[in-house]
Formats: structure tokens, sequence, C-alpha cells
């Protein structure tokens, strides 16, 4: 496994600043943002699809510092019933994978999306519960009329530019959000489809991370490394579907955090040992969303973390084997 980082975070920093502090900290892989949710601070894709010479020099710098480019990032919601929202979005996710083309790179993370309730919808419409039967209706709908079909020809274009991994962050408000619903889209699209595993977004669900690497094994394209805190005292008062505003976080159910500063070394070294038995030995993509550190501070901390926690090298033959 390599230790990486989603530079996004330093997006007021040029990519060649980043890289140089990044290589400080001893990173070995990043993820760039393409658009999106991310923005496109370090990583224009439109310009790098149509410019060889631009693509040649970015790789040039990366390399220049030691390091490889693990993903491209360019998460949206490409099914929004907002057709102006939906097609920025699509448009986004083509230029990511025509960029990552130009660049030799295999892998785009985004997320699944999610549409509204009918095809007169002006907002996105997340269903988190099998009654009343207006939201199997829903599900059925967005789904089969909508996700599917979408996700279909999204992929023939991903395929079409050399990327084989589409990783898609399981993330609540969109329709992959879970194991399950990660494994159903898989199915009915097939195996480019799969999880950019973020134990953030599952820990605060109740649930349990390496249960859901063994659940996704074969199925696993990208890992976020970021950490949730929750809160017992407000769950046990609210439970744990929070429209808080994360700015409120003494009354906030969970509240994003720093790797160890919401679960322990051996919560995070059953995370990693579970990736290794599912086969991933890919790149542990830091994602910094931690409001109560600095951007440097907390970078700093989980780098620190997740060295002590990653399991860099591939297992020895055991002489007893």
């Amino acid at each position: 496994m390599k230790l990486g980082v989603m530079t996004v975070l330093y997006g007021a920093k040029t990519l060649e600043e980043t890289l140089a502090h990044l290589k400080t900290l001893g990173v070995q892989a990043v993820e760039l943002g393409a658009g999106g949710y991310p923005g496109d601070a370090h990583l224009k894709a439109k310009e790098i699809a149509n410019d060889t010479k631009k693509a040649d020099e970015l790789l040039a710098l990366v390399k220049k510092y030691g390091m490889s480019i693990a993903a491209i990032a360019a998460h949206s919601n490409p099914v929004h019933p907002d057709k102006a929202i939906a097609n920025a979005a699509h448009e986004s996710f083509v230029n990511a994978c025509k960029a990552a083309q130009r660049l030799g790179v295999d892998t785009i993370v985004t997320f699944s999306g999610c549409p509204g309730d009918c095809e007169n919808s002006k907002y996105p419409n997340w269903v988190t519960c099998a009654w009343p039967d207006d939201y199997t209706k829903i599900l059925d709908y967005q789904w089969n009329e909508v996700l599917i079909p979408y996700w279909k020809k999204a992929a023939d274009i991903a395929k079409s530019c050399g990327v084989t991994k589409i990783a898609l962050e399981m993330h609540p408000g969109f329709c992959v959000y879970n194991t399950s619903s990660l494994l159903r889209l898989r199915a009915a699209v097939g195996d480019i489809i799969g999880a950019n595993f973020d134990p953030s977004h599952l820990f605060w669900q109740g649930i349990k991370p390496a249960a859901a690497i063994k659940a996704l094994k074969g199925a696993i394209h990208h890992f976020h490394a970021k950490d949730t805190y929750v809160d017992g005292a407000n769950v046990a008062v609210n439970g744990v579907l929070d429209s808080t505003p994360y700015g409120d976080i003494a009354n906030r159910s969970w509240t994003f955090r720093t790797i160890g500063y919401g679960h322990d070394y051996a919560e995070w070294k059953e995370i990693i040992s579970a990736l290794r038995v599912a086969g991933y030995d890919g790149v542990i993509s830091i994602e910094h969303e931690d409001a109560m550190m600095s951007i440097d501070e907390g970078l700093s901390k989980a780098v620190k973390f997740l060295n002590d926690v990653i399991i860099f090298e591939k297992p020895a033959e055991m002489w007893w084997a």
C-alpha cells in the first residue's frame, strides 16, 4: 500500500507548492481534483485532455517530487433533476476521464448521484426508509429509470478513455451510500463500478468498516482515509440522521475528524488488515475535513498516525507456510 493525499485541501497553493510540502511528509501519491465539488485548482481537466504538452508537464512535475497520481476526483451529481446541474456534472466526469487517459490514470473518484422523485422534480430526494410505499416507488424510479441507465452510458465513456475503475464514494445523500447499494449498482453496470471506500461516512451509519470491506472484496477501487467522531450523548437524544450544521460541533451527532480522533489504532489497524485480506494494495488517500484543526496540523497528524498502521510492503513467505 502507499500513503496518499487528496490535494484539494491545499487548493490555495499551486500544485508544485503542494507537492513540495507533501514530499516533506513522506507522501507517495496524490489524488487530484478535476471539477465538481472538489474543484480543479490542481488539474484543469479539459486543458489537460486537449494538450499533450500540458499533460506531460504535469506528469513531470509529479515525478519530480517522487510521486504518482493515484486517482482523479470529480465528485458531483450527474443525475440531478436540474438538467443544467446534471449536464455540468456529466461534462466534469467526461473531462476527468479524458484527462485520465492523457495522464495514464485508471481511476476516477466520484459520487453515484441522486435523482429527484419524478421527472418534474427540482431537487434530489434521498430515500432512507421503505415505508410508506411512496418511497419504494421513488426508489424504483431512481434506480431503474435514471441511475442504472446513466451509469451504463457513463461506464462506456470511461472505458473508451482507458479508465477501468469508477470509484463511487458511498456517501449518504446519494443513491450509493452503503455496501448493498454499491453492490447493486455494480451488478447492474459491471465491474468497472467499485467503491471509493471512505470509513468516515460508514462510521456514523453504524457500519463496521472491516465487515464492509470483507463484503466488498474485489470491489474496492480506491480508499479515502478520513475519520468520524460519533457523539454518543447527542446520538442518544437525536439519532444519527443529523442535519445540524457542520459548524455546530457541540450539538451534532457526529463530526468528521482527522485520523485517530474518531477511532483508535485498534480500529484502523483492523481496517488496514481487512483491506490486505480483501486484496486491496492501492493508495490510502488522506481526505482532510477536520473543522477543529488547521490543514497543516490535521494532515501531519493523519500522516503520522497512518505511517504506524498502513501495511506498506507485501507479506513475506512464512517459513512455516
